[in-house]
């Protein structure tokens, strides 16, 4: 028996927003101006190689606004799209965990106080959650719906050292693991089509989200930007990208492994028209999503069909 969506063969964020809030509810990404420890020194100053300069997957925010500012932004123009009436405010952009308590309480605390947001999302890497920040999340949890998003982008320690991560998967498993017993929803994102990683290996980390009892799941396509080091590797051609029915059918059966209480947060998205190298393909994002649910109903398969407990 699966969690499916109604007219999904998946379980979606979209329709637990929907049976929680009873209403139509979007996510507003803000940019409030974190770096990461890859690079500040830290650990590194080259980053990721597959980030760009102002952060993975966080093209088309205002940065130039306050937060406030960025929500109110963001606001009218998810009412205008989707006719959204309440919204999350979705904290993206590089490491949102890496600073002071008190300084997270300021910048939390502010984006709840804009009228009309029932909730936060906050990103950031497994190697960003210290004692005194998860309490305060977990603090932050029972004032208001929240989830916590971790980067945990392969269970390989061997692409992690070739993405320049800078943490090995243990450090995930330990994050996934003091975040849930503290009660706190978490996400995480995984990439497919790292350079290296066989069909057979991106399955298996079905197979480790299930075991790790994580609470939802953002799927990622692997997109070459404009300016990073992957691109460098992509011009010389040390790798290739997934095509599109490549793409659709390793989600397919990737849902079929995963657990079917498990959120879908995301199945693919873009990288923005400016900055996308390869693959192009992946800028018509609602054709993705429509050859997803148009091969899961060829199969007569759902999420957690093959899902063995």
């Amino acid at each position: 028996m699966t969690s499916a969506s109604p007219l999904k063969r998946y379980n979606t964020f979209s329709h637990e927003l929907k049976r929680v809030f009873g209403c139509k509810v979007q996510r507003i990404s803000v940019d409030a101006g974190f770096t990461c420890p890859n690079r500040d020194g830290s650990l590194d100053t080259e980053g990721c190689i597959f980030c760009g300069g102002h952060g993975s997957g966080s093209h088309g925010i205002r940065r130039d606004l306050t937060i406030a500012a960025q929500l109110e932004d963001g606001k009218e123009v998810m009412r205008r799209k989707y006719r959204a009436s309440r919204f999350i405010a979705y904290f993206q952009a590089y490491s949102n965990t890496y600073d002071s308590v008190v300084r997270l309480r300021e910048l939390f605390s502010g984006a709840l106080a804009v009228p009309d947001i029932a909730g936060l999302i906050i990103a950031t890497r497994p190697d960003c959650l210290p004692g005194e920040v998860l309490g305060y999340l977990r603090e932050l949890s029972r004032q208001t719906y929240l989830w916590l998003e971790l980067g945990i982008q392969t269970m390989y320690d061997r692409s992690l050292e070739m993405i320049n991560r800078r943490h090995d998967h243990a450090c995930s498993v330990d994050a996934i693991q003091r975040a849930t017993s503290c009660g706190l929803r978490v996400c995480a994102h995984i990439i497919l089509g790292l350079p290296g990683e066989t069909r057979e290996e991106m399955l298996a980390m079905a197979g480790e989200l299930n075991r790790l009892g994580v609470n939802g799941v953002k799927l990622h396509l692997l997109h070459v930007m404009k300016g990073t080091l992957l691109a460098e590797m992509f011009e010389r051609g040390e790798f290739t990208v997934m095509g599109r029915d490549e793409y659709a059918g390793i989600i397919c059966d990737f849902l079929e492994l995963l657990d079917p209480r498990i959120l879908i947060h995301r199945l693919t998205g873009d990288g923005g028209h400016d900055n996308l190298i390869a693959p192009l393909w992946s800028l018509k994002k609602f054709e993705i999503l429509n050859l997803i649910d148009a091969e899961m109903e060829r199969r007569g398969t759902c999420q957690g069909t093959k899902f063995s407990p």
